[in-house]
């Protein structure tokens, strides 16, 4: 308490404020009971809860992740409804962030292939309208439970062009498999045009540098056709379910 307190003291006489360590430490508090950290437990506890009840009958997933700032007549738009739709025709269910952009081309493709189509939006200081080709939708206060939904409920990431938010999901995914936190996921990034730099960077900087290990920089795949995206998902499944029968088969014994 007495380390706590010179602390405080040296601080605030460095800066010419009694109350600057008061302030700071104030900043971090709620303005009613209702947001305090006690409450906010509470807050994503329930996040959580109604996540799992939802979406744990939603089926085999994957979920497609882009810029939310495309337009209809966008190639990518267009590609990432025809990735959706063939996709849900292979039986998957469709999991997107909810908005527009690729994000309704996906969930739009979902329902043209006769599949589920999910959306786990996410409240933000500028709106984000949810898309209209949803059948089953979430909304999500915080980033992390909206993005361990992400993880859990899909067997796979198909990555198209996009911003921060787009990166953000990538990196997740990349350093689970890097970790070997889950295991048997494909990360494909849709657009050589778009993800060649950010792979060649990977490759090319990082790995030379030691920041990654050998291997790390083939955890992404890029194609550039919805048919390659099927294709690589649907091996990787296939795989994915003859290593559960071997599982099952030496249970058994």
């Amino acid at each position: 308490m007495r380390k706590i307190e010179r602390q405080r003291k040296g601080f605030s006489a460095k800066h010419n404020a009694l109350d600057d360590f008061e302030l700071l430490d104030s900043s971090r508090q709620a303005d009613d009971f209702t947001k305090t950290d006690t409450w906010r437990v509470l807050r994503i506890m329930g996040e959580f809860v109604h996540g799992f009840e939802v979406l744990s009958r939603i089926g085999p997933a994957v979920a497609i992740f882009g810029s939310a700032r495309v337009s209809e007549d966008d190639k990518y738009y267009k590609a990432a409804m025809r990735t959706a739709e063939l996709l849900a025709r292979e039986g998957l269910t469709i999991i997107t962030g909810g908005g527009p952009g690729i994000m309704e081309a996906a969930n739009r493709g979902a329902k043209l292939g006769g599949g589920l189509s999910v959306g786990l939006n996410i409240e933000l200081p500028q709106e984000q309208q949810a898309n209209q080709y949803q059948d089953i939708a979430i909304l999500f206060h915080y980033f992390f439970c909206r993005k361990m939904m992400f993880v859990k409920y899909s067997l796979g990431f198909v990555i198209f062009p996009g911003g921060y938010g787009t990166l953000d999901e990538l990196t997740e995914a990349l350093c689970l498999v890097q970790t070997k936190r889950i295991l048997n996921f494909p990360i494909v990034l849709f657009g050589s045009e778009y993800w060649n730099g950010f792979v060649s960077w990977i490759r090319d900087v990082m790995l030379p540098s030691g920041y990654i290990s050998p291997g790390d920089d083939k955890l992404l795949q890029i194609v550039d056709t919805p048919e390659d995206v099927v294709d690589v998902i649907m091996s990787c499944l296939r795989k994915l379910v003859r290593k559960l029968k071997r599982d099952r088969s030496r249970i058994r014994r």
